[in-house]
């Protein structure tokens, strides 16, 4: 009788595994439901921002997916260093002009994510049973996911931001956590001590092991600066968030951080090397741009091994004309140059027309430049349509009039889904945005340094 017993129970439990399977459940000898995920590492990726200091290029798109070197977009480079580290549970929290974003995400295809348990979840703020709330702080919109994080009761928890250009491999930075038990870890690298004032600055014993840290000090003691990427143990990090829950705009670097320094924790700062660039400034994201092209790229998008991936529409080859010209670019598929580009980025789906010519300039998908232009320095957004014999980035530089801390450094920013009508002349340090038309601009000029948004036109 016993047999039968245990062969009746053996069958149940077989059954249980097997129908369960999706449920991530199974049932024990006692008949007691045990959870089966567990995951080792996930990842919180950072992705709700606005990036402000982008000016009209976030106007309706959230800073992570900007558009990058073409073909990508900003959050493609910490997914792609995920799933190329091993993580393959990664999720995404997003906030600020959103749609962009979730559907580039989908469901994870191009960056192998598209798990039956784990791979990438978008998690946008939600209401609760008793109130709603936004993210209000970094920290605050990890606090906020507590559940999806216990779901895969992991040992560590690997904080991210959506918005920089880098490669690395968090798992050699997990194996230098473990090796030094710490219960935080957090990525920096070296900069020039004379801009080490505009960063968090990590202050470390010779086994790196942080012994202070200076959030945007004016004396900097050290030029170690975090790159706003964190290694925690997960029970470390949830007694944090669960103790200082009521912080107004709970912030990783602001409290807690501080908070587990002041309780004795071991944090150990793990020092970075190799390329890695935060693109929050227009002259920074240009810059970054037109680093992708030199004869020797600083930051490599052809690197067999650890390749980044992105989200690809089936578009046809690209197209040059018997008297097209293209010197040291990045073109992107489906594009059709009729005229010259020189030292340029030029995303999918562009068309460049007879007699223009592109120098220095990144100009993005879907976007069409009539015949006869000149742009220089410009930043095109996408869905742009220029006409015909516009100049773009011509003249002597001159302060902009409405936010100088943005646009500066000779460049022209157009927004997405402009219109700039034929025959415009345009100055350096120039921002457009909205279809605008010849009776919108002074004998078809806008001078260096002058602002055109076009209220109600942007969408």
């Amino acid at each position: 009788m016993n047999h039968v017993i245990f062969f009746v129970k053996n069958i149940y439990l077989s059954i249980s595994v097997c129908y369960n399977r999706l449920n991530l459940i199974t049932v024990n000898q006692n008949f007691e439901v045990t959870n089966m995920i567990k995951k080792e590492m996930i990842a919180m990726l950072l992705a709700g921002g606005q990036g402000s200091r982008l000016g009209v290029l976030t106007s309706h798109v959230a800073k992570p997916a900007v558009s990058f070197g073409g073909k990508y977009r900003i959050i493609d480079f910490p997914l792609s260093n995920c799933i190329n580290s091993g993580v393959d549970t990664v999720g995404v929290l997003t906030q600020y002009q959103p749609l962009r974003l979730n559907t580039h995400i989908g469901i994870g295809i191009p960056w192998d994510l598209d798990r039956n348990i784990g791979g990438v979840t978008v998690l946008p703020p939600y209401e609760k049973s008793s109130h709603s709330e936004w993210y209000t702080g970094t920290a605050n919109a990890i606090y906020q996911n507590m559940a999806y994080m216990e779901m895969y009761n992991p040992e560590y928890i690997l904080i991210l931001s959506g918005d920089h250009i880098y490669k690395m491999d968090y798992e050699v930075m997990l194996d230098f956590h473990k090796q030094n038990k710490a219960e935080c870890t957090i990525a920096v690298m070296p900069v020039p001590m004379e801009e080490a004032s505009r960063f968090g600055i990590m202050i470390t014993d010779e086994n790196r092991r942080i012994t202070d840290f200076e959030e945007k000090p004016e004396h900097p003691r050290s030029n170690l600066a975090s790159m706003g990427i964190y290694i925690f143990n997960w029970q470390t990090l949830k007694e944090a968030l669960v103790t200082m829950a009521e912080q107004p705009a709970l912030d990783f670097g602001k409290h807690v951080i501080p908070y587990c320094h002041q309780k004795g924790a071991p944090l150990y700062a793990y020092e970075f090397n190799g390329y890695w660039k935060d693109v929050g400034t227009l002259s920074s994201y240009w810059e970054a741009n037109m680093e992708l092209i030199d004869i020797v790229p600083e930051f490599n998008l052809y690197e067999e091994y650890w390749k980044i991936y992105t989200k690809s529409d089936a578009l046809p080859p690209q197209y040059l004309s018997d008297d097209s010209v293209v010197e040291k670019c990045i073109i992107g598929e489906g594009t059709d140059i009729y005229g010259k580009v020189y030292n340029s980025v030029i995303g999918c789906g562009v068309t460049i027309g007879e007699g223009t010519i592109v120098r220095d300039s990144i100009i993005m998908n879907n976007t069409s430049i009539g015949a006869g232009c000149e742009l220089n320095k410009a930043i095109v957004a996408e869905n742009v349509v220029i006409g015909d014999q516009v100049k773009l980035g011509v003249g002597e530089e001159a302060e902009n009039d409405a936010a100088p801390h943005i646009y500066n450094q000779g460049l022209v920013c157009i927004g997405e889904h402009s219109i700039l009508p034929k025959g415009l002349t345009v100055g350096k340090n120039v921002c457009i945005f909205g279809r605008t038309e010849a009776e919108d601009y002074d004998n078809l000029t806008l001078a260096s340094g002058k602002t055109l948004i076009k209220a109600g036109d942007e969408t």
